[in-house]
């Protein structure tokens, strides 16, 4: 015979989240400091849009046994989820105490600082694990972006730029690279990085304007309509699709 728990995680599975609470629940009448059931409990009260009872039962988890490292991103997400940054800060702080080898939760307090605007505060945490982990690129990433923000875009260059070493099929990343060159005055760049975006993924349309509008800024007035155009294809608003009509048309005036 399956036992209680056994059959509580085969109702997990089966996403039938009432199920695995009642015998989660029926578990902790004979074992009431199993941490394990605690954490299994909330997962299944968020899976329900239960955040209340999800949360209550992640502290509890947390409270019995600090070393079980996924309770505290499962409760962290529903604290991102709901902009409650300064409690998801307080919590991680704590995680890094209990689990200082566990740079998970660094990148997590970094998204946060992010997040509560404290970017001098992300770029230690990011500095931090990219020195114990040179080819974390998401951490590259997020440096980019927090960078990018700062204004400081030959740091954000350099970060993106290193993201590449280790991924270099995402367009995101051209895309990213070519809004940092294009605010540093390199326009060259910045083209040629949106031109490798839409290569990467050609139904991308972000992309797509911001390498029509450089054209335009060059004079290359043929190629900016041409790109224009393909932005008029993609999925964007009607509204969008009017302003880029009247832009072409102006630009054709000019030919």
């Amino acid at each position: 015979m399956e036992n209680r728990i056994d059959k509580a995680i085969e109702c997990f599975k089966n996403k039938d989240w009432n199920g695995a609470i009642d015998l989660f629940t029926a578990e902790l009448e004979t074992d009431p400091s199993n941490a394990e059931v605690y954490n299994n409990l909330g997962l299944c009260y968020a899976n329900l849009g239960n955040d209340e009872k999800a949360e209550k039962n992640y502290l509890r988890s947390i409270e019995l046994n600090p070393q079980i490292a996924q309770t505290y991103i499962n409760l962290v997400d529903i604290y991102y989820k709901q902009k409650r940054y300064a409690e998801g800060i307080n919590i991680l702080s704590y995680a890094i105490d209990m689990l200082p080898d566990d740079l998970v939760f660094r990148h997590y307090l970094a998204r946060f600082y992010m997040e509560d605007a404290k970017r001098d505060l992300a770029i230690d945490e990011l500095e931090y694990i990219l020195d114990k982990q040179p080819d974390n690129y998401d951490a590259y990433y997020d440096l980019g972006r927090v960078y990018f923000e700062l204004g400081n875009y030959d740091c954000a260059i350099e970060n993106f730029e290193n993201i590449l070493e280790y991924k270099d099929e995402n367009e995101w990343i051209y895309y990213y690279l070519g809004e940092s060159y294009q605010a540093n005055d390199e326009i060259d760049k910045a083209l040629s990085n949106f031109l490798k975006s839409i290569a990467r993924n050609n139904k991308f349309a972000l992309p797509y304007k911001k390498a029509a509008i450089l054209f335009m800024a060059r004079g290359d007035n043929e190629d900016a309509i041409e790109y224009f155009e393909d932005y008029l294809n993609m999925d964007i608003p009607d509204e969008e699709k009017k302003n880029i009509n009247k832009l072409i048309d102006r630009i054709k005036e000019k030919i």
